[in-house]
């Protein structure tokens, strides 16, 4: 395999970005969206996402190909999850099971304690067990299952939530 190197996101990545998110998209459980995002959408998220401080990664093999990215998201827009995030991971469908994910989060891990950020919860389609056991190698526990909450393909879909508490200390407000 390449050597896959990590590194925040940039705008001329977007493109890439929209490419593993749709096919995800059209081809799995991974997303619950059923129509692919437009560039222009993707753009307006990038530019949120920098707007509001929440990164986004991507994975470039040896070359520049991007094969995969990772961000943080807002959890809740209300006050009270300000300290709680949600994460996305997202892999090129040729690249998946070759340990990409595995480098795509640490830097998320790392961008969160910077960013005073208290839990990391991750909604993961409860039959995609490559991202139930990748969150879990890094420590995330499940912490429940909604059942038939999704529908996509003809069929309802459970969500396994997992959580990942990161220590800090009680904020002033």
């Amino acid at each position: 395999m390449n050597t896959i190197h990590v590194r925040p996101a940039t705008i001329t990545d977007v493109r890439a970005i929209l490419d593993i998110y749709n096919e995800a998209v059209l081809n799995t459980t991974a997303s619950y969206d059923y129509e692919p995002r437009t560039l222009e959408q993707r753009i307006n998220w990038f530019v949120d996402h920098e707007k509001n401080g929440h990164p986004i990664f991507v994975a470039a093999a040896s070359g520049g190909k991007i094969v995969g990215w990772s961000a943080l998201n807002r959890y809740h827009d209300r006050p009270g999850y300000r300290f709680t995030t949600e994460n996305s991971v997202y892999v090129a469908a040729d690249h998946r099971g070759k340990g990409i994910g595995k480098l795509l989060m640490p830097p998320l891990v790392t961008a969160a304690r910077e960013r005073g950020v208290h839990a990391i919860i991750a909604a993961i389609d409860a039959s995609n067990i490559a991202s139930i056991r990748l969150h879990a190698s890094f420590g995330f526990e499940q912490v429940g299952l909604f059942k038939q909450v999704g529908f996509k393909f003809g069929r309802w879909l459970d969500v396994a939530y997992m959580e990942l508490l990161l220590p800090r200390s009680l904020p002033e407000k």
